[in-house]
């Protein structure tokens, strides 16, 4: 299901438009979904979404949109903690920044110093550099890992930009992450090998209790089957798996539910990974999340990075890798490693 204008009315009664954008197209086309809001202009994005002292909490309840220019360097190298699918030269991108769902263990939470959405209107400049990077080697790119495009696409239409960009570049293979379930999208674009639709899936507990405002888990199911049916490649990723007292039970019934719905032959490839993630972001989302049980977790920091304990990480992510070799062969099964 997409997010209707009336969410969006409700969602961005202020928004903030850069000077250096208030022309651009793009621009142009989101601000008449909002007639009724209140348009500020700002001289640099920063001056908004980097202030001190926040209500990130309260943001994220009613957030404010943000639309500016991406400047400076463009596209990143993967970072260590995310999953490289075995690509040389695995590179992130972010179009968006900020998702309007709300995880309580989304290192988001931890990462920006507010829980406003910037939209960066400019796509066309991060196509220029990726063309430079190209011109070297080929790239796996992840364009959705700091909001769920997929989710924001009847406001941006950067799912489809992706798309018919990839289309034009064979060198370029891109991953496109939701928690979405509409389905409304396969219908209208055209499938591509080099374009990864990827569904994190979460037991149905972890959902209701931490994954705010997402698609329930049987929305998710349907959406990557028919993504599978109409042609897209489709990954599924148990990826962050998150303890509670009956989590093997818990993923079992997910594991069950998702091979019994989806053609588990067809699917592209799996991810599996526990929850983790570094020091300085932690610290962040334990201050804003202090009631979350997911978060308060007694975790281990090991070098930096905060993760389960080991025999319980180890435990988890085996459990789930032991069940997905059911369906799917050793070779398509990434387990994250550091």
């Amino acid at each position: 299901m997409s997010l209707n204008r009336d969410y969006y009315n409700k969602a961005f009664s202020h928004i903030y438009v850069e000077e250096a954008v208030a022309e651009h197209l793009r621009t142009r086309e989101i601000l008449q979904r909002f007639p009724e809001a209140v348009q500020i202009p700002i001289h640099h994005y920063k001056d908004v979404f980097c202030r001190k002292r926040q209500d990130i909490a309260g943001q994220e309840e009613h957030p404010m949109l943000i639309i500016a220019a991406k400047e400076g360097r463009l596209i990143y190298e993967g970072a260590p903690v995310c999953q490289s699918f075995g690509n040389e030269y695995f590179f992130y991108t972010s179009c968006v920044m900020n998702c309007i769902y709300n995880c309580e263990y989304c290192y988001l939470k931890g990462m920006y110093p507010s829980g406003n959405l910037v939209i960066f209107v400019n796509i066309e400049d991060i196509f220029a550099e990726l063309e430079e990077i190209l011109a070297k080697h080929d790239v796996y790119l992840c364009v959705s890992y700091d909001t769920d495009l997929m989710a924001l696409e009847d406001l941006t239409g950067f799912v489809h930009a992706w798309n018919d960009f990839v289309r034009s570049h064979p060198g370029l293979r891109i991953e496109i992450r939701t928690k979405c379930g509409r389905t409304d999208l396969w219908d209208r674009l055209v499938p591509n090998e080099n374009v990864i639709f990827s569904f994190t899936l979460s037991p149905e507990r972890i959902q209701k209790e931490c994954e705010h405002s997402t698609a329930a888990l049987s929305e998710r199911i349907r959406c990557a089957a028919k993504a599978m049916e109409a042609g897209f490649p489709v990954r599924l990723c148990f990826d962050p798996i998150i303890y509670c007292p009956d989590w093997q039970k818990q993923y079992d019934a997910m594991l069950d539910q998702v091979s019994g719905q989806i053609d588990m032959s067809r699917v592209w490839d799996v991810s599996v990974g526990s929850f983790r993630i570094s020091q300085d972001y932690m610290k962040k989302l334990r201050r804003s999340q202090r009631d979350s049980a997911v978060v308060q977790f007694p975790f281990v920091n090991d070098g930096g990075v905060y993760h389960y304990p080991n025999r319980l990480m180890n435990e988890m992510e085996q459990h789930v890798v032991d069940r997905i070799r059911e369906w799917i062969p050793e070779e398509k099964i990434f387990r994250w490693k550091e």
